[in-house]
């Protein structure tokens, strides 16, 4: 599985951003994907996770109300809509799968985002 993300950049605070994951090889395989992120100096924490059916999601408490997290497996796409941006949203963004038997991790190269106040 390949991963891709985009749609990352510069947005004042209280702006939205939308960023997509594409993904590729053995998307047939995926159960979970997830969007994580990392901000300099700090561990890299789990943002938002959606199943393989799209049936279900859950959210960092953080993001809660502000980002959504969807997929579109007919375009083997993730997206997650972030609306109210603020500065402690500033991170590179990765997106994670989980695939086949064994829940094998799979990550993008990431994709900066960066909220001025």
């Amino acid at each position: 599985v390949q991963l891709v993300e985009s749609g990352g950049g510069l947005v004042q605070a209280g702006g939205s951003l939308r960023l997509s994951c594409a993904a590729s090889g053995s998307t047939f395989s995926i159960n979970v994907m997830r969007w994580y992120r990392q901000a300099p100096g700090k561990q890299r924490e789990l943002v938002a996770a959606i199943t393989s059916g799209g049936g279900r999601t859950n959210y960092a408490d953080s993001v809660k109300g502000r980002f959504t997290i969807s997929r579109d497996n007919a375009k083997n796409t993730m997206y997650l809509q972030m609306n109210s941006l603020k500065p402690d949203d500033t991170a590179v963004y990765y997106c994670n799968a989980l695939a086949g038997m064994t829940y094998q991790d799979y990550w993008g190269q990431g994709t900066q985002v960066t909220v001025s106040s």
